[in-house]
């Protein structure tokens, strides 16, 4: 049997083999994760709630079926986002507010996930509601970053990003509105990605068309990512926006070695300043592509609008999910959440109509866009991890951002095109810090995306970064 040690470094694909041919077992997995999270988790705080009696409960049951019928997953330990209901677990969404919260029923993406094999063990970090790419809240506090642990992980899914980079997860869930699979994904050095609407079905609340949002996998590398997404996917009747499974697992498609003809590199999108040894990274990654044959061209859709309109659709968003909050519970919410609130609250019905209507013109240029280039590539982040104690970026390269949102357009713009985009590591800063390159694909088109993104990540070289020992700074 390999070594808790051995395990911990491996990919979920090989763990997933492994379990299917019942050479390890899914109790010493969570047995190899609880020792490591013992190990190292002090440091960063990713994984604040644990709940292991109950994924060896699950590990049990599992295990009476036979090898290789136990799902896509197979009985690999998989952490949940604390925005998201895991039935019998103290799910806090990052607010005091429902710091005590224990839900009768899991959410429909972790019921699929169970389904397909997954044992859930721990609840991952993140801000308040998810607000803000700065993973901290008054129930946990900060989550760091295992590459230097004075810097932020980014977020909103900070902690799923951090408990991968330090060995407490194989694969990891999160959700990303203005990035926030992406961001932490860019700061730790791993991958997460931003599926289409509707590729993973969710217990529909609030609103049932609320397509700012979505739920998606986050992982080491490129493969790893693809199996996480095949176990995720599928519609579902109770979310009318779901989509149904593919005729090829995504899994496939990131093994298939199909490389893109033709790709353009943005180091802005034309919307945003971004830290000039960032750009210099992504651009030279994106380069890299040639490599392979494939043409590389400085180009990008027309986002102009993406400023005004996903600052309108946002605070929409938070008005129509917290109003109540605001009214009842004011006193409990962090600054950056209220703003968010009363700035939806002074929308009227014109200024809604002129940000649907942006978005949908957005969405049709990028369409036309990807007629000629197979994927699109810019950087993930315009800045590499910052210090922990800035609460959001509030400047880059001399220009200064109006809100703790700003700052992340290059993410939020592609949020608004409805395109699937993920951030693959592409190299480290001057100060050893990781840099994620953003890789767009066209509408539903997860597969090319994985594609091209496993091509690149071959020439790159970077797989097998992480995990990693946490770290101080040098």
């Amino acid at each position: 049997m390999a070594s808790d040690q051995q395990l911990i470094k491996a990919t979920a694909c090989a763990i997933v083999d492994q379990l299917n041919a019942g050479t390890v077992t899914p109790l010493e997995l969570l047995d190899a994760l609880e020792a490591r999270i013992a190990e190292v988790d002090d440091k960063v705080n990713a994984l604040p709630t644990l709940c292991f009696d109950r994924a060896r409960r699950f590990a049990t049951e599992l295990m009476k079926k036979p090898l290789g019928s136990r799902g896509i997953l197979a009985g690999l330990p998989v952490p949940i986002k604390d925005l998201t209901a895991v039935a019998g677990v103290r799910t806090t969404q990052g607010s005091r507010i429902f710091q005590d919260t224990i839900p009768a029923r899991s959410n429909l993406l972790v019921e699929r996930l169970e389904e397909n094999g997954a044992l859930i063990y721990a609840k991952s970090n993140t801000p308040e509601f998810g607000a803000g790419a700065n993973t901290f809240n008054d129930v946990f506090g900060a989550t760091l970053n295992p590459w230097d642990l004075s810097r932020s992980a980014a977020g909103s899914s900070g902690g799923a990003a951090a408990a991968l980079a330090s060995g407490t997860a194989w694969l990891a869930h999160g959700s990303d509105m203005g990035g926030s699979l992406r961001n932490p994904a860019s700061f730790c050095g791993v991958v997460g990605m931003r599926p289409s609407i509707g590729r993973v079905a969710i217990s529909p609340s609030v609103a049932i068309a609320r397509t700012l949002s979505v739920q998606g996998p986050m992982a080491r590398n490129v493969e790893d990512l693809a199996l996480m997404l095949d176990a995720m996917s599928g519609e579902h009747p109770a979310d009318p926006l779901s989509l149904p499974l593919l005729p090829d697992t995504f899994r496939a498609a990131a093994r298939s070695g199909r490389k893109p003809k033709r790709v353009a590199y943005s180091p802005d999108l034309g919307i945003t300043p971004v830290d000039p040894e960032v750009v210099a990274i992504t651009r030279q990654a994106a380069l890299r592509f040639e490599e392979a044959g494939v043409i590389v061209e400085e180009a990008h859709p027309d986002l102009r609008e993406a400023h005004e309109c996903f600052h309108v659709l946002r605070a929409y968003d938070f008005a129509l999910s917290k109003a109540r909050l605001l009214r009842d519970k004011r006193d409990m919410l962090k600054p950056e959440v209220i703003w968010n609130i009363e700035e939806g609250l002074k929308l009227k019905v014109t200024d809604i109509e002129r940000a649907e209507g942006q978005r949908v013109a957005m969405a049709a240029r990028a369409y036309e866009f990807f007629q000629t280039y197979d994927l699109l590539l810019c950087p993930a982040t315009i800045v590499p991890p910052f210090p922990i104690e800035q609460r959001y970026l509030a400047e880059c390269n001399g220009t200064t951002f109006e809100n703790y949102v700003q700052w992340l357009a290059i993410v939020y713009a592609i949020t608004l095109i409805c395109c699937p985009a993920m951030s693959l590591p592409c190299g480290f800063t001057s100060r050893g810090l990781p840099v994620g390159l953003q890789i767009v694909g066209p509408p539903r088109g997860e597969a090319a995306l994985l594609a091209g993104s496993r091509v690149l990540e071959d020439i790159l070289g970077l797989r097998g970064s992480t995990p990693i020992d946490p770290r101080a700074a040098a």
